[in-house]
């Protein structure tokens, strides 16, 4: 297949559905080989990857445990090659009043939202680092910036994330790897679904662009930082959000 990432092979957590969908069937129509990585049943998403001549896997993984991510690291350069392009899109994001928070419950968002960020990168990261080229792109969120009640451990985690992005970018960059952040608003998936309809239409009005987030409105900006275009971006956070946050 051709592309601007023909002959890469890129693995993107968290998408059996919603944006990580997204992102895995737009990395593949851009030419790279696809591994999903996640708990869910992603056999649908390969199928349909397939199906427009790509190429894909999907592989069950715990990201919160070592062990398990390092084994599906070695399942895809075995099945499909190094991978030089890391997209940590799993995460979760419940609300919460933070006087009802337990510790267990602060660790559950902490454990997929940022310790699996670290997890990838160190399973991942070395095969880029050898080959002299890697993109990794962290998925945050433009709450960091416009905080509602609520989400206190998931801002937490997520602005967790974007200084891990600045840091690990810095310790890379001269291996030809860069690192960068992109922050979504509020996308409508099914998992946002399932909460108040009147949410995405208020959230619509603040925004410079009067329309709901889908997913689909991401993967150009992902497909940019996963690219040749972006060699000389890393340590950023892009947000993309309607215009809702303006900075």
């Amino acid at each position: 297949m051709s592309g601007r990432l023909a002959g890469r092979t890129a693995v993107v957590t968290g998408a059996a559905g919603g944006i990580g969908q997204a992102f895995a069937r737009r990395l593949a129509d851009e030419g790279a080989a696809v591994a999903i990585l996640d708990l869910a049943d992603a056999a649908d998403v390969v199928h349909g990857i397939e199906e427009a001549g790509g190429k894909a896997i999907a592989l069950t993984c715990d990201l919160t445990d070592p062990t398990a991510v390092g084994a599906a690291r070695d399942e895809v350069t075995e099945r499909l090659g190094t991978a030089q392009i890391l997209v940590n899109n799993a995460g979760v994001y419940p609300h919460q009043a933070f006087d009802s928070l337990t510790f267990e419950d602060w660790r559950r968002v902490f454990s997929l939202n940022t310790d699996a960020l670290f997890h990838t990168c160190q399973a991942f990261l070395p095969g880029m680092r050898a080959g002299g080229w890697g993109r990794i792109v962290n998925v945050t969120s433009n709450s960091v910036a416009l905080v509602v009640p609520g989400v206190t451990h998931y801002v937490a985690s997520k602005m967790a994330a974007i200084g891990f992005t600045r840091a690990l970018a810095t310790e890379v960059a001269g291996d030809g790897v860069t690192v960068n952040a992109l922050a979504p608003g509020l996308v409508r998936t099914a998992t946002t679904e399932a909460g108040p309809d009147t949410a995405f239409q208020a959230v619509a009005d603040m925004q410079a662009i009067k329309r709901t987030e889908v997913p689909e409105d991401l993967t150009g900006a992902l497909t940019f930082l996963v690219s040749d275009d972006a060699a000389f971006i890393t340590a950023q956070t892009l947000t993309a959000d309607g215009g809702l946050v303006r900075s």
